[in-house]
């Protein structure tokens, strides 16, 4: 079995500007290649999982939520950080596109796109972890049965043991989150 991190997109790899429709408006958040590429070094799975409810809303396309997803791996492998998938949901009760106006199993905080990769992958979920900057993540994380960590650049060091009961752990970047679970990781492995 395998051992997978689940990161969020917007607002965990990228800046969350609201519906991001072009590539040229995409801008990477700091730390994120690093931390994606010490993820492939400690030997985890990394795996994207993030709604796209613009595509219900009207404001785009699914092939333009490909395009972005694309740009995303493509831009990261050029950095040596690899990811290996990237599910995501267009779906949302409040869309105004017909067949994308309902309720997904896929949408966070439901887990189906972290269970989906289960069987591909050969993932343990009891050693995976998902990384996301918002609740519905964290919610995903623990309905899947991962570990969680939220990400909160706001969050002063006196609020972590507040923000914990939430999520295993609280940092303020992906760089400090993987640096946390990949420190964990190790310890854990040694006993």
């Amino acid at each position: 079995m395998e051992r997978a991190v689940f990161l969020d997109r917007d607002g965990t790899i990228i800046e969350d500007t609201g519906y991001i429709s072009e590539c040229d408006k995409i801008k990477f958040l700091p730390g994120v290649s690093k931390a994606i590429r010490l993820l492939n070094e400690n030997g985890f799975r990394v795996i994207v999982i993030t709604n796209q409810a613009g595509v219900a809303r009207g404001y785009f396309t699914e092939e333009t939520v490909k395009e972005i997803n694309d740009y995303v791996q493509k831009s990261l492998a050029k950095q040596e950080a690899f990811i290996d998938m990237i599910y995501y949901c267009p779906h949302h009760v409040e869309g105004i596109i017909k067949e994308d106006r309902k309720e997904c199993y896929r949408r966070k905080p439901n887990p189906g796109m972290i269970v989906k990769p289960v069987g591909e992958f050969g993932i343990d979920l009891k050693n995976s972890f998902v990384i996301g900057d918002k609740i519905s993540d964290i919610e995903a994380g623990h309905r899947a049965g991962c570990k969680t960590i939220l990400l909160d650049s706001e969050s002063p060091l006196n609020k972590e043991k507040e923000s914990t009961m939430i999520s295993n752990y609280v940092a303020s970047d992906l760089h400090e989150a993987v640096k946390w679970l990949a420190k964990v990781s190790c310890q854990k492995e040694r006993h």
